[in-house]
């Protein structure tokens, strides 16, 4: 088989998951085929994508049946269906984590988003949901909220693999770093082996760009600007990356078999039509990240995606971007903050309409 776009993508050291998971997904071959068309060595999911999932054709109906003669609570349904996905995607999965010494092959599921600003409820939570999956090669997804940060210190000393999602900015992403290797010293401290251990901290992109350039047209700034944050935040980033895990402190951790946080890129397509459809895959690309892609990335990609190492390019550019933008009158750090309580509410809001359509379907199956 020809060498594709993707699987040359992945041979610079940038891994490819996909952003979503479904029964007929699993049950199609199409996910299997994927990994051998497409490079994919993971997944992500979140509220939003298993909601789409769940709602449509009838993939689910039967184990629905099966679990509504046991439970009533519309979270426990849900999460039983969800929790079947996800072992099937791990245990699809399996071959690569084995392979690549635990590096890729995770699948990914969600903390409720209405605990993101519960520490304790978030680790409870996050416990349980890696003991129901049982799955080596099992991400569990905690919001980059500050009550969150707690949150992931906690699961990473327990020696649980964590996926940190919804970052947005610079100054948080440090304190996940810091979460992170805090937790793998107390992991250390405790006499427990972090080389099982595994996170990656997913910047969500072009979120930034739809919150910045909304704020560019209003203050009326030069076109030019517009379309430049999210590269240029996601490109910094990556620097921040290269200089926290360096230096004594890492290095110790290191020698006991830790591993790097990589940055995952998420949100990945493209939401202004003016924009090139791939531009937020092909600016990024550099080894230890992964990028997460929905469909239409990937088959955009595959058919005309430009690969190269893009990541550490026009670093300076990407200084000046924030420099212009501040001058221009948008304030990065309310940008950042704002995205990050959407991004929770858009969560919850998505996990509300899921558990509404849990209900729907379980009314459908009763009727029937």
């Amino acid at each position: 088989m020809a060498k594709s776009r993707l699987h040359e993508l992945s041979e610079l050291g940038q891994s490819v998951w996909i952003d979503f998971l479904s029964r007929k997904l699993l049950q199609s071959g199409k996910l299997a085929q994927m990994m051998e068309e497409d490079a994919v060595v993971g997944v992500t999911s979140n509220p939003t994508i298993f909601q789409k999932a769940i709602a449509e054709g009838d993939a689910y109906d039967e184990q629905f049946r099966e679990v509504l003669a046991e439970e009533e609570d519309p979270k426990e349904v849900f999460l039983r269906l969800a929790v079947q996905d996800v072992q099937n995607g791990c245990d699809l999965l399996r071959a690569v984590w084995d392979g690549g010494g635990g590096q890729d092959g995770y699948v990914s599921i969600e903390v409720d988003p209405n605990l993101a600003y519960d520490t304790q409820g978030t680790i409870d939570e996050a416990q349980r949901l890696h003991e129901l999956v049982d799955r080596p090669n099992c991400f569990v997804k905690i919001p980059a909220t500050e009550p969150g940060l707690p949150a992931i210190e906690e699961m990473i000393a327990r020696g649980r693999s964590i996926n940190v999602t919804l970052i947005f900015s610079l100054q948080r992403y440090a304190e996940v770093v810091e979460a992170y290797l805090r937790g793998l010293e107390r992991l250390v401290e405790s006499g427990g082996d972090p080389g099982p251990v595994a996170s990656v901290a997913s910047f969500f992109v072009s979120r930034v760009d739809t919150e910045a350039d909304r704020r560019l047209d209003e203050v009326g700034a030069p076109a030019e600007l517009k379309g430049k944050l999210a590269i240029a935040n996601a490109k910094l980033a990556y620097q921040r990356y290269q200089e926290l895990f360096s230096g004594e402190r890492w290095e110790a951790l290191h020698a006991k078999g830790a591993r790097t946080q990589r940055c995952l890129w998420a949100s990945t397509s493209t939401k202004n039509p003016e924009y090139r459809d791939v531009m937020y895959v092909e600016e990024l690309i550099g080894p230890e990240t992964v990028d997460t892609m929905p469909e239409e990335t990937i088959e955009a990609f595959q058919d005309h995606g430009e690969v190269a190492l893009t990541l550490e390019r026009d670093l300076d550019e990407a200084t000046r971007v924030f420099d212009r933008i501040a001058e221009a009158g948008v304030d990065y750090d309310d940008v950042v903050a704002v995205l990050e309580r959407e991004g929770v509410d858009k969560f919850a809001d998505s996990f509300k309409e899921l558990l509404d359509g849990v209900r729907a379907k379980r009314g459908e199956l009763v009727s029937a």
